[in-house]
């Protein structure tokens, strides 16, 4: 089953093609505003999960009367409304992966618990089947052993992101490798490429989690 949820990011950051991605979903979750968004998207999440202190009453009622499955979640609490998502889609739907949308931009506390929070002892697990997508990156992750990077359609650069003590991390078979990397403290590796005649390397390490982050240059000037 493939999930996706939509979070209460700006919307100008939403990826243009949302709208198919979305139709292309199996379980449509709405995370807080996320799920006003959805449905003026003119799209019923098959569940919405939050404290919806962001919304007026008036939007909540909506909320209410249109989406079967309700998640309140106490305002004051120590897990995230996305990580009380993370494990409603794979822990009560048994969701085989999970595209996140809206998890970045705006308040930069926001965007830091959305891309730290697989790392939550309880949750981590799920983190390999979890992507964080924007108009400009997708952001996977992969745990300690061999994993094959491909090539994705749109992205012609990946970084990668060291976000614990990692232990010989290596990239093999990019434009720029790496050997035997180890270090305790989170470490970005920005701005490589796929090489030419290739649409996948490999990376591998012994310890710890690596976010692999496709991007791409959007034009400053478009507006000009």
């Amino acid at each position: 089953m493939k999930a996706y949820a939509l979070l209460g990011g700006p919307t100008d950051l939403w990826p243009k093609d949302i709208k198919e991605k979305l139709a292309n979903a199996d379980l449509i979750i709405g995370v807080d505003r996320g799920a006003l968004f959805l449905e003026e998207l003119g799209i019923i999440p098959d569940v919405a999960v939050g404290d919806y202190d962001s919304l007026q009453k008036k939007d909540l009622q909506r909320i209410e009367s249109n989406i079967s499955d309700i998640r309140y979640s106490n305002p004051v609490k120590d897990w995230t409304d996305s990580e009380l998502m993370l494990r409603v889609a794979f822990e009560d739907y048994h969701a085989d992966e999970l595209v996140i949308l809206g998890a970045t931009g705006g308040r930069i506390d926001h965007f830091l618990i959305n891309l730290l929070m697989v790392l939550n002892p309880e949750i981590r697990c799920y983190a390999e089947k979890v992507t964080l997508v924007d108009k400009q990156n997708l952001i996977c992750f992969f745990d300690a052993g061999e994993h094959l990077i491909k090539k994705q359609a749109s992205y012609p650069y990946i970084g990668f992101a060291a976000l614990t003590a990692v232990e010989d991390f290596n990239i093999s078979g990019a434009l720029y490798e790496l050997k035997h990397y180890s270090g305790d403290y989170p470490r970005i590796f920005s701005s490589n490429e796929f090489l030419a005649n290739s649409n996948q390397f490999k990376i591998s390490s012994q310890k710890g989690v690596i976010a692999a982050i496709y991007s791409k240059d959007i034009n400053r000037f478009h507006n000009l």
